[in-house]
């Protein structure tokens, strides 16, 4: 991070209440979307939007996930509203799913116009404990610093003059006035609920949903990021859905020292004129005019996107299984936006993020998932080293050395393992 600052607090975290909230918020967390499609040109709302249901078969209740993890599907200003319910992210899952919801959007017509938002939710349904302010404290300071390239991230217009869509329903105006540093959480959540500015549902980072104890610290946790556009790309919403996670884990770090600054004055004012040019009310057909997004700006954006997964590349590595930072990396390179300007359709940005994913298809034969099992039940004991280990275990299922060497190592690939020296054995570690 360039020039960090941090203000002082005197509730910081300890380490040990750091990594207890960060590991019970990655376990509570579920993150949910909505996504906005137009109407295909010639087709009644009606007829589309019955048509979606009919394939989507919504659950109509956050209880059953459903055959697609949707909701519902309902009337929006721009056509269709696509409600996916909040579910704990799983790489492998979410990209399953929101390929399945893309191709249904696709093979009935479904667009993406600049009216179509797309709004991640972040919930903790169940968490019976109060957040503490802090940790929400850094969160709000982490979007406010990395607004300009949160917005460049999540971008999908299609031309340079109009990359992002229009600032009405996913305004920064009231974000970057309010800060931690002179204000509780609580009273930024007040004067958001109050402002004649900005609609308390529509600003970038929308907190209506948290509610506060008496100590200030947070119950429940629920937060909507809304300033994505929509996109039909899938390895996008997934990887964006662990952004978001990332951002709020780095916030509890980031809480054992302090509050993380939006920067150095001359800094923050350039981050604010250039979430300007992104993002405004001056563009044509419901878009932002992004005409003085110049390549030396898109330089600057690309730059401070790479910098925000610098600081949170540390937390993918705690999702198992998981290419969405590379995801991430290939757009800060190129969002969608630029991509759609080269002349990009939509199958082919998602073949080219998708390229990204290299996820490995675990089929395991008889005697890998046998080995799996021995080491799940403990069987095979009391061995000098893991050399003798391999060795017997590879007697005992009839296996050359070289053999039983290579299936191990695949084994690792999808689950780690580790030599314990009391017992004698190679064990899981999770």
């Amino acid at each position: 991070m360039q020039d960090p600052i941090i203000l002082r607090r005197d509730d910081i975290l300890s380490p040990v209440e750091a990594q207890y909230w960060k590991d019970l918020l990655y376990r509570a967390s579920k993150i949910g979307t909505e996504i906005e499609v137009a109407t295909p040109s010639g087709v009644r709302r009606p007829v589309f939007e019955d048509a979606i249901r009919s394939a989507l078969e919504p659950s109509g209740s956050f209880e059953r996930l459903g055959p697609n993890g949707v909701l519902d599907v309902q009337t929006e200003h721009c056509g269709i509203e696509i409600r996916v319910i909040g579910r704990h992210p799983s790489f492998r899952a979410l990209q399953k799913q929101y390929n399945q919801i893309m191709q249904v959007i696709t093979l009935n017509g479904g667009r993406v116009k600049s009216t179509c938002g797309l709004h991640f939710h972040l919930l903790t349904p169940g968490l019976a404990e109060p957040v503490p302010e802090i940790i929400m404290a850094n969160l709000w300071n982490l979007v406010r610093r990395y607004a300009p390239e949160l917005k460049y991230l999540t971008s999908t217009g299609d031309k340079r003059e109009a990359l992002c869509r229009r600032r009405n329903h996913n305004s920064h105006l009231e974000m970057v006035r309010h800060s931690p540093a002179t204000m509780t959480m609580k009273d930024i959540y007040e004067q958001l609920k109050k402002s004649k500015i900005v609609p308390e549902h529509q600003n970038f980072f929308n907190i209506q949903h948290l509610g506060f104890v008496e100590s200030g610290s947070i119950l429940p946790l629920h937060l909507e990021y809304r300033f994505p556009d929509a996109t039909l790309s899938a390895s996008a919403v997934t990887a964006f859905s662990f952004l978001f996670l990332a951002l709020l884990l780095k916030a509890v770090n980031l809480s054992q020292f302090g509050v993380i600054h939006v920067g150095k004055i001359k800094q923050w004012r350039r981050k604010q004129e250039i979430l300007n040019l992104l993002s405004n009310n001056d563009g044509d057909l419901a878009t932002s005019d992004t005409s003085g997004v110049s390549d030396e700006v898109v330089s600057e954006l690309r730059n401070g996107a790479n910098e925000l997964l610098e600081l949170l590349q540390s937390l993918f590595q705690r999702f198992n299984h998981n290419q969405a930072f590379e995801v991430l990396q290939a757009l800060a390179d190129q969002p969608i936006s630029l991509m759609r300007c080269a002349g990009y359709d939509w199958p082919t940005i998602e073949q080219r993020l998708h390229q990204k994913v290299k996820l490995m298809d675990f089929d395991f034969e008889k005697v890998e998932r046998r080995l799996m099992l021995g080491i799940e039940l403990c069987e095979w004991t009391k061995q000098l080293s893991q050399q003798h280990w391999e060795s017997h275990v590879a007697k005992e299922l009839l296996l050359s050395p070289g053999d039983i060497e290579k299936r191990i190592k695949k084994i690792q690939e999808f689950r780690e393992l580790r030599w314990d020296n009391q017992k004698g054995t190679m064990t899981f570690t999770s």
